[in-house]
């Protein structure tokens, strides 16, 4: 069979829908250290899930960021993997300037907002998702996806938080809106609110079912779908 059409075949086959639910749940770290790991995603917050051992050659940690449906776990003898050789661990976040915030208060050095220059891949800057190039500050445009931060753990793994505030056309079902947390919502309902004072600004007068038009707006937020306007 030729490679395009094991292509086709196999695109065909991804877009059915599957009888299997396959849930990436688990993410390993491989760390030098793992008392001094532990400690540090402790510092971050994150809930500690599993701190077992069976002996001294075998020890597995497990965290779990705020919100997330993914943990990690790092140990003695885990993986094969180089310690601090983990790159490009993305934390996906609404606020990026809140959750840079959330690390500086708990003593975490958390870098400055950033965005890409392009379609860029040469630089000396480490490549992420935007390219090669670091544009220091948030995305001026602040479009949903296009702005970072990056910090490591002691090993030199390294995460980038990314904020997104509006998921392309389906990435997540209409049905499904979940918030990781209080502080999202919130964040959430301010721009509903924002873009609701614009809608009666068009139509003149004051929408009584401002409730369903907040609801209807964060929904379609969420799932990529156009917004009302």
């Amino acid at each position: 069979m030729a490679t395009r059409e094991i292509e086709r075949d196999a695109a065909a086959k991804g877009s059915e829908s599957r009888g299997v639910d396959m849930r990436l749940e688990v993410v390993v770290v491989p760390v030098s250290d793992v008392d001094r790991a532990k400690a540090f995603y402790t510092r971050l917050g994150w809930r500690l899930d599993a701190d077992f051992a069976s002996s001294d050659d075998w020890r597995v940690i497990q965290f779990t960021p705020p919100g997330s449906a993914c943990s990690v776990i790092f140990g003695r003898n885990v993986t094969a993997a180089a310690p601090g050789s983990v790159r490009g661990l993305y934390l996906i976040v609404s606020d990026l300037e809140a959750a840079r915030q959330d690390l500086l208060d708990r003593g975490i050095e958390v870098s400055a907002p950033f965005h890409g220059a392009g379609d860029i891949h040469a630089g000396h800057d480490e490549p992420y998702l935007s390219g090669s190039v670091r544009v220091n500050g948030a995305d001026p445009k602040r479009g949903s996806y296009s702005s970072f931060a990056a910090f490591s753990d002691p090993d030199g793994n390294g995460w980038l938080f990314q904020e997104i505030t509006t998921r392309l056309p389906g990435r997540i079902a209409g049905d499904g809106t979940t918030f990781a947390s209080q502080a999202a919502l919130a964040a959430a309902l301010r721009r509903a609110a924002a873009a609701h004072g614009e809608h009666e600004k068009r139509t003149g007068g004051q929408d009584t079912n401002w409730a369903d038009w907040y609801a209807d707006y964060v929904v379609r937020e969420q799932a990529g779908e156009p917004l009302p306007s």
